[in-house]
């Protein structure tokens, strides 16, 4: 097993096991996902910023690490994923899958020069009850970042990248586009929206040629179930370009916000896989 595989694999360990359900009614555990998401980044040589809220009097944060731009650039890119997860689930592929990601895209640009800022977001308070509210930790960030100006040139929202699956039937999808794609559980999706498609497009390309993981791509709208089902939306919002990286989620995953959404579930040796090929879109990103 390779280091990223590994790290991978520790970090949804932690999260979902040793922490476990991490949300306002595990408000201690919800704590803890932070502090051990922000000790992490500090560990790479990242300054963390918060952005603090209140929800229910109690005080949540989104965490911002930035790698700042090399030369003059208001340009940014932003990797996000949130960090809560369900009530009743330890949350493994939703989403410490996606949070393990986060963190290992910043350790491998921890040490890499980039033109354009960088920033590595975790976000608190995606699921529900505050899932599309003005409570949800990306709404807040997308909302800020429209006043303030920010010029973000993409965001990419790592949501469930944890779960494969090589049997005939193991992918459903919403109606009429089973037509289109593979019913095997096997591949990367990318979802992105029709106003934003070039930067679909671009991202695909640049994937392919550096994973060796199957991956799918769809621009659409909000009317197709679970296309705005994460903190991307928030972005599409605001007017800032922006796409998921994810399995599908209850598309494929039969754990999906349940008790059972464990980390041995998990293929981690896939999951490096989406890690590598995102870094190099990012790469590609950043010229």
């Amino acid at each position: 097993m390779d280091l990223l595989e590994n790290n991978l694999r520790e970090h949804v360990r932690v999260l979902s096991s040793e922490i476990g359900e991490r949300n306002m009614d595990r408000y201690e555990n919800l704590q803890a996902a932070g502090h051990y998401i922000v000790e992490t980044l500090r560990g790479l040589g990242y300054s963390v910023e918060f952005q603090p809220y209140l929800v229910e009097g109690k005080d949540v944060r989104n965490l911002i690490a930035t790698h700042p731009a090399r030369r003059l650039s208001e340009e940014t890119i932003i990797v996000g994923a949130h960090y809560d997860s369900i009530v009743g689930s330890p949350g493994a592929d939703d989403n410490a899958s996606g949070v393990s990601g986060l963190l290992e895209l910043a350790r491998l640009f921890s040490r890499r020069p980039n033109s354009k800022a960088l920033k590595f977001i975790a976000f608190t308070n995606e699921e529900p009850p505050y899932f599309q509210t003005r409570e949800m930790g990306s709404r807040v960030y997308a909302r800020w970042a429209k006043e303030q100006g920010e010029k973000i040139v993409a965001m990419i929202c790592l949501e469930m990248i944890g779960y494969y699956r090589d049997r005939r039937g193991s992918q459903q999808y919403p109606p009429g586009l089973g037509f289109f794609y593979s019913d095997t559980g096997n591949f990367i999706s990318i979802v992105g929206h029709l106003r934003y498609r070039g930067l679909l497009r671009k991202i695909k390309v640049a994937f392919q040629e550096h994973s060796t993981l199957p991956v799918e791509s769809i621009a659409g709208i909000g009317l197709i179930p679970g296309v705005d089902f994460s903190d991307h939306a928030s972005f599409w919002r605001e007017g800032f370009p922006a796409v998921m990286i994810t399995d599908t989620a209850f598309y494929r995953n039969p754990h999906y916000h349940s008790a059972s959404d464990t980390f041995e579930t998990l293929d981690y040796q896939r999951m490096a896989e989406v890690v590598k090929g995102l870094y190099h879109v990012l790469n590609s990103l950043d010229q």
